[in-house]
C-alpha cells in the first residue's frame, strides 16, 4: 500500500470544535477541539449529484498535528484506522493535510482533495455522516491516591475545595455544569485557540496534572484516555455522566460530501465489517466508548 501525502497549509487559530461545538451543534470530538465556527462552510460543489470518489486512492481529509487523532507522522487512532479502510479497500493511502481550523471542510473535503474526514460528529451539517463507529463522551483525570481519586462527577464535594485547580479548555460542554453549580471560580482555564503545529491545550492540561498545578483535567474522552495511558505518572479516567441540558457524549462517524451516497453506503458497510478491528485500534490508543445505554464498554476479547 502506497501512502502520499498533499500538504495544505493554513491560518491556524484554531477554535475546538468545542467551539463549533459550541456555536454549530454542541457536539464535541477532538477533532471538533480543533475547528474554527465556519470550518463546514460548504462548496458549491457540495450539493452536486456526481460522485467523483478516486477509485484507485483513499484520500483522506486530516489535521497534520492532532494527536491522538492524526498526524503527518501517521501516528493517531484515525491514521491506523485510514490505513485499515484502505487495506480493505484494495486502495493506495493518501492525505489531504489542512490544520483543524476555520475553513477545514471547505479547503480540504469540499475542494475535493480528499474523499473522507474519519472524525465528525453526528448530527451536525458540516458534512453528510456515516453511521458512527464510536460514541464517547467527556471525562475528568485525577492523578491516582489523590484526595480526588474516585470522583466520578462534577457533582462531587471534594471538588468544590479546589480553587483554581480543575482545568479545563474554555467553552467546553463540562463548563457549562461547572458554571450551573456556581463553580467557575475553581477553574484553571486553557484557551480555546491554539496553533496544533506548535501547541496543545490538552498536553499542557495533562502536564500540570501530572506536576501537582491542578488536581483534575476535564478533557474530550480519547483524549483523556490517550494522555492519561501514555503518562508516566497514574492517572485515573472516569467518564463524566450525562447531566440534564448539558450533552456530554457524542456519536463519532466519518463525513462524506453530501452528493457522495454511494460513498457513503459503501463507509458504512466497511464499518459494519470491520467493527472489531476499529475497537481494537480505539482501546490501544485508551479511546474510552459508550454503549447506547452510557455505560462505558469493556474491551474486545
Amino acid at each position: 500500500m502506497i501512502v502520499s501525502r498533499i500538504f495544505k497549509r493554513g491560518a491556524a487559530a484554531l477554535p475546538p470544535l468545542a467551539c463549533a461545538v459550541a456555536i454549530l451543534f454542541a457536539a464535541a470530538s477532538g477533532f471538533a477541539q480543533h475547528m474554527g465556527p465556519d470550518a463546514g462552510a460548504k462548496g458549491s460543489d457540495n450539493s452536486g449529484g456526481i460522485e467523483l470518489i478516486d477509485p484507485k486512492t483513499l484520500r483522506v481529509c486530516a489535521d497534520p498535528n492532532n494527536l491522538p487523532f492524526s498526524n503527518e507522522k501517521g501516528e493517531g487512532f484515525e491514521n491506523k484506522i485510514a490505513e485499515l479502510l484502505a487495506k480493505k479497500l484494495g486502495k493506495d493511502l493518501a492525505y489531504a493535510f489542512y490544520p483543524g481550523a476555520t475553513g477545514f471542510v471547505r479547503n480540504t473535503l469540499n475542494a475535493h482533495l480528499c474523499d473522507v474526514i474519519l472524525g465528525m460528529p453526528q448530527g451536525n451539517d458540516l458534512v453528510q455522516p456515516t453511521n458512527p463507529y464510536y460514541r464517547t463522551t467527556y471525562a475528568i483525570v485525577t492523578r491516582a491516591g489523590s484526595d480526588l481519586d474516585g470522583v466520578q462527577n462534577l457533582d462531587d464535594p471534594r471538588l468544590k475545595e479546589k480553587k483554581g485547580r480543575i482545568g479545563l479548555v474554555a467553552n467546553t460542554p463540562p463548563g457549562n455544569i461547572l458554571a450551573r453549580n456556581g463553580m467557575i471560580g475553581l477553574v484553571k482555564p486553557y484557551p480555546l485557540m491554539v496553533d496544533t503545529r506548535i501547541d496543545s491545550s490538552s498536553a499542557a492540561m495533562i502536564h500540570d496534572l501530572e506536576k501537582g498545578d491542578i488536581d483534575a483535567a476535564l478533557l474530550w474522552g480519547p483524549i483523556a484516555g490517550y494522555y492519561a495511558k501514555k503518562s508516566n505518572a497514574r492517572l485515573n479516567v472516569a467518564l463524566l455522566p450525562e447531566t440534564p441540558g448539558v450533552r456530554m457524549a457524542f456519536r463519532i462517524a466519518f463525513g462524506v460530501r453530501n452528493s457522495d451516497q454511494n460513498w457513503k453506503r459503501e463507509l458504512n458497510n466497511l464499518i459494519a465489517q470491520n467493527k472489531l478491528e476499529i475497537d481494537k485500534i480505539l482501546e490501544d490508543y485508551g479511546a474510552p466508548r459508550l454503549d447506547e445505554t452510557g455505560q462505558p464498554i469493556r474491551k474486545t476479547p
